[in-house]
């Protein structure tokens, strides 16, 4: 596992998704293997890799009762909001509760969990979702997948969650690459 995500690391240090003019995205110059990834997070024979951005941001947490559970609780996901750059650190979009990836262009596209896999020792799980259709014209328009690989952090607090802080909430860092595909 650790030899997949230095590979796609490496890979996604060669890839450029572009901000420029009309956000035209240029097609990268590296792949992510499919092969190397964990089986339950490839994306279905024919799509092909459009993008690759970085999502760096805060994935919102909040301490609530277990459900059918009374007396005990537990943080629970609310939301993330992350900035998408390209390789250069250049932003390109963002990416928010729904959830949605939205390009500068002011495309976006919402997108249902398909599958996850584990991800590195103290981090979210890595994802595929597939995309619904876009809206608004531009880099987001013929999206049909996302990846998310190479996580860091974002795992809930490890602070205590009691009937005493019942509806705090609190914001862990998080890191992230976003890979688009369609066909």
């Amino acid at each position: 596992m650790e030899r997949v995500i230095a590979s796609v690391a490496t890979a996604s240090s060669a890839l450029l998704f572009s901000a420029c003019s009309g956000m035209s995205p240029m097609r990268p110059a590296s792949m992510v293997d499919s092969a190397a990834l964990p089986a339950a997070i490839r994306v279905p024979a024919g799509e092909t890799q459009k993008l690759w951005t970085v999502g760096s941001g805060e994935i919102t947490y909040e301490c609530r009762e277990k459900k059918d559970m009374a007396g005990q609780h537990e943080w629970v996901f609310v939301g993330p909001v992350a900035t998408l750059n390209d390789a250069a650190g250049r932003t390109v979009g963002r990416y928010y509760a729904g959830p949605t990836w939205e390009a500068a262009d002011g495309s976006k596209v919402t997108a249902k969990q398909v599958a996850v896999a584990p991800g590195r020792p103290g981090s979210i799980p890595l994802q595929l979702v597939k995309a619904d259709p876009a809206t608004g014209m531009g880099a987001m328009q013929g999206v049909t997948y996302i990846q998310r690989l190479n996580t860091e952090g974002g795992v809930a607090p490890a602070s205590a969650c009691a009937s005493n802080n019942v509806g705090a909430r609190q914001q862990v860092a998080y890191r992230a690459d976003y890979v688009f595909y369609g066909r």
